[in-house]
């Protein structure tokens, strides 16, 4: 075929389109898509080119135009493939121009989860007509994109989109950016985040301080504080200052290290800055001075933060309560609870979790079984939690019955029993010396192929212990090492209170020994063991020099440890020494019993003889 004439049938064909295309928008603008029904001709030549066309045509309303591109898409068939990435930005671009963003998303959603139409975005800006559009179009058309893409967590496509935008000189929008950083931190994809974060720094993108501290908490929660906190200052240094919630993340981050020097700095740096403290300031501060035993500082805090006309929220009110509720000063957690409901302030789940455990764990289930009526009653629903709460409650007031009744219905409920529920009946039957059921409960729960932890372990040890069963302890302490679960300073105490009261003080101190390998301190229960074999075994004088130890290592003796010191004194006829630490225990405020008594008594007539 002639030059001529290959020109001569293009134009004839490209004439034909036009025809085509021209036809469909006269029928959809008279009758819709009903008129492929009414002309079956015009679907036997309808290809991508005409559906081009047709959506390029002004004389179509865009809505008109998004109803002929889902009918496309719902009917294939007229096509031998279905509408190609050139027809999808043919009706992004209408779609624009009449401001339906809404609709221009989806349609991008379609592109961006098919593979057959996903592309870079230099070939989808390829297809945009030069002319037709406004200049901001293929800069709104990029940021949407680049949503889209971060919105179907395709990282690497909407990295591409910001690699484009950059190099071609587009605005990029710290709003998108923002969602961006976002999704990676929500996939913990914290090393993409804080190097988006940079790139953004670097291309100069207008970053502000909502963007810092989405990365910080990120980092901070990764456990990077540091990194965290040299962010912070790399950014002061260009002119992007912290705010109140940027320094409650840093505070909140130290606390929850027991960095106290951190936290200092940062409520320096707050105080320099001029900020005031939040609600959520003082909250974290509360539960900072809280793990510091200064109980007194939280309320001064809680005081000082009404004063300043901060009101307090239902969260406020509710760490303050669960702090009184851990101390067990449950008095003053009914009164806070009061006082909120007199605000006006609805309860939480959490309002009334913290209520309960406080109950529970200072044995009064009645009052629990009340706040779980009013808690239903509010519209909560009993979570796994309280259940596990109230099942432990019951067990450590040898309730064992009612504990199971709670078990059956939170199984009915749906909840399975996991290992602490199954390690608070094991240690509920303990204390009522009922070994065998408890190994049964914890053998029982290892054959529902729940892997046993830490607590479970020290429970079988302590079983071991108190059957006198030391080779079994021991085996079981091994066994735990084996499976990966490392010993914490419990188990420790445990096995060597067993070897203590057998009279094996070589094997305990060995014990000792590897507490302080794995940097465990020995703590009071550590040392009462220890001067208890120390006695067993008619060693006072070794008892003695452990518990003045104790005070070296600023340990606070308690009952138990001076009981302990002074049985083991009277029964060597040490009247003298023995009466001497009876008076340091009373100075000490604490109150003997009848066996300190019968021991010192014992001690005189040991002595004379």
């Amino acid at each position: 075929m002639s030059t001529r004439k290959l020109i001569q049938a293009m134009t004839k064909k490209s004439i034909s389109h036009q025809e085509i295309a021209s036809n469909i928008v006269k029928g959809l603008n008279k009758s819709g898509v009903k008129s492929f029904t009414k002309t079956p001709a015009l679907l036997s030549n309808l290809d991508s080119q005409v559906a081009h066309l047709v959506l390029s045509n002004p004389d179509l309303p865009p809505q008109s135009c998004l109803t002929f591109f889902n009918f496309l898409r719902q009917n294939p068939s007229p096509f031998s493939h279905k509408p190609d990435l050139r027809v999808h930005v043919t009706l992004v671009s209408r779609l624009y121009e009449a401001q339906k963003f809404a609709e221009v998303i989806n349609v991008l959603n379609y592109i961006a989860n098919d593979d057959s139409l996903r592309s870079p975005v230099v070939n989808i800006v390829s297809l945009i007509e030069d002319g037709t559009h406004e200049p901001k179009f293929v800069e709104k058309l990029c940021d949407m994109l680049f949503r889209v893409y971060t919105d179907g967590r395709m990282f690497e496509d909407a990295n591409g989109v910001f690699d484009y935008m950059e190099k071609s000189g587009l605005k990029i929008d710290e709003r998108s950016c923002i969602v961006f950083l976002l999704a990676l931190k929500r996939c913990d994809e914290m090393g993409k985040c804080y190097g988006f974060f940079q790139r953004m720094v670097e291309a100069n993108v207008e970053t502000t301080v909502y963007s810092m501290t989405i990365v910080i908490d990120g980092l901070c929660k990764r456990g990077e504080v540091q990194r965290a906190k040299n962010l912070m200052d790399q950014m002061v240094d260009r002119g992007i200052k912290p705010n109140v919630v940027t320094y409650n993340i840093l505070i909140n981050a130290y606390v929850k290290r027991n960095d106290c020097v951190g936290v200092n700095k940062m409520l320096r740096s707050m105080k320099n800055d001029q900020l005031a403290y939040s609600a959520v300031t003082y909250s974290v501060l509360m539960e900072w001075h809280w793990k510091s035993g200064k109980i007194g500082e939280v309320e001064k805090l809680f005081d000082e933060m009404r004063e300043r006309g901060i009101e307090a929220d239902i969260h406020v009110y509710t760490s303050v309560i669960s702090l009184n509720c851990r101390v067990g000063n449950m008095k003053r957690a009914f009164a806070l609870f009061d006082e909120l409901t007199e605000k006006g302030l609805v309860p939480t789940s959490h309002t009334y979790g913290a209520l309960i455990d406080g109950v529970c764990k200072a044995g009064q289930m009645e009052a629990a079984e009340v706040l779980i009526e009013d808690m239903q009653s509010q519209g909560f629903n009993v979570n796994q939690v309280i259940f596990n709460t109230l099942i432990n409650g019951f067990c450590a007031r040898g309730m064992i019955d009612e504990a199971l009744n709670v078990k059956a219905v939170m199984e009915q409920k749906g909840f399975e029993t996991d290992t602490f529920a199954y390690n608070s009946i094991a240690s509920g039957l303990c204390k009522l010396k009922r070994y065998d059921e408890a190994k049964g409960w914890l053998f029982t729960m290892m054959e529902k192929g729940l892997t046993p932890n830490v607590v479970n372990f020290t429970t079988l040890i302590n079983i071991s212990s108190k059957e006198g069963n030391l080779e079994e302890a021991n085996r079981l302490f091994k066994e735990m090492q084996e499976k990966g679960v490392r010993p914490n300073i419990v188990t420790y105490n445990t096995l060597i209170a067993g070897y203590c009261k057998n009279g094996k003080m070589k094997e305990a101190y060995k014990l000792r020994g590897e507490m302080k390998t794995m940097r465990m301190v020995p703590d009071v229960y550590t040392y009462t063991s220890l001067i208890h074999g120390e006695c067993v075994s008619g060693k006072s004088d070794e008892a003695v020099k452990l518990f003045n130890e104790m005070k070296q290592r600023g340990l606070k003796q308690n009952e138990v440890t001076y009981t302990a010191v002074i049985l083991g004194l009277s029964k060597e006829g040490k009247s003298y020494e023995a009466f001497r630490l009876y008076d340091q225990m009373k100075e000490d405020g604490l109150t003997p019993d009848d066996r300190v008594y019968n021991s010192l008594v014992g001690s005189l007539h040991t002595a004379r003889s």
